[in-house]
């Protein structure tokens, strides 16, 4: 999910490849973002790319 998120795919997008319903992508990210305690999606990929998920990598 994270690396999805981190590749900047949309909610709809996430859902198609992972045979998921949006709302459900919805609920599996707002997961990630509390587990990561970050306030959402782009604070969330920011701490992706500086652990080397997704493009941008170093």
């Amino acid at each position: 999910m994270l690396t999805l998120l981190a590749a900047g795919l949309t909610t709809a997008t996430i859902g198609a490849r992972l045979g998921l319903a949006a709302k459900t992508v919805t609920n599996h990210a707002s997961a990630v973002f509390a587990k990561l305690q970050v306030a959402g999606r782009a604070e969330a990929v920011e701490r992706a790319r500086r652990a080397g998920l997704g493009p941008g990598r170093s």
